[in-house]
């Protein structure tokens, strides 16, 4: 399990270094101690999103049967999170969006396998789960992400009338 959470920290700090090293590149002046908390901070958070990934699939496949399955939750395997990491380093800008969104589609569908295989909602039921709660989980971020920016902007001066 220890492998799984360092796997899940460096997807989580390398997927925030894709978002943040940009901004750095259009602000040259801000201070490293700053940089270092933004980039501990977000891969935190991102790692946090990539680790409830399978718990919120796991939880939209439940809503709709009458019993909860017999199985044990969905978890991040070494198998299931290496992959991640390789999306999460594709992350930075220019090196292929594409190619980023395709590994991400790969991972929910090898984390649809073992949903599948939890449940009875067959794979595509389980592809579903793990699409919708993917995409949760990216739109919640991205919009905690805009409000942080929208916070943080520096406000001019205000006019005198």
């Amino acid at each position: 399990m220890s492998l799984v959470i360092v796997l899940l920290l460096f997807a989580g700090l390398s997927e925030a270094a894709g978002r943040i090293l940009p901004l750095l590149a259009r602000r040259p002046g801000m201070p490293r101690t700053l940089v270092v908390g933004l980039l501990i901070g977000a891969g935190l958070v991102e790692a946090a999103v990539f680790t409830l990934w399978p718990l919120t699939a796991w939880t939209l496949a439940e809503l709709p049967a009458s019993s909860p399955p017999a199985g044990e939750a969905l978890e991040w395997t070494p198998g299931l999170a290496a992959p991640l990491l390789l999306c999460a380093v594709l992350a930075f800008p220019l090196l292929g969006p594409l190619l980023h969104l395709v590994l991400f589609v790969a991972v929910g569908a090898g984390l649809a396998g073992p949903l599948a295989a939890a449940t009875d909602l067959g794979w595509w039921g389980a592809a579903g789960c793990v699409a919708v709660a993917g995409v949760g989980l990216g739109l919640a971020v991205e919009a905690v992400r805009r409000l942080v920016v929208r916070l943080s902007t520096p406000r001019g001066p205000e006019p005198i009338s």
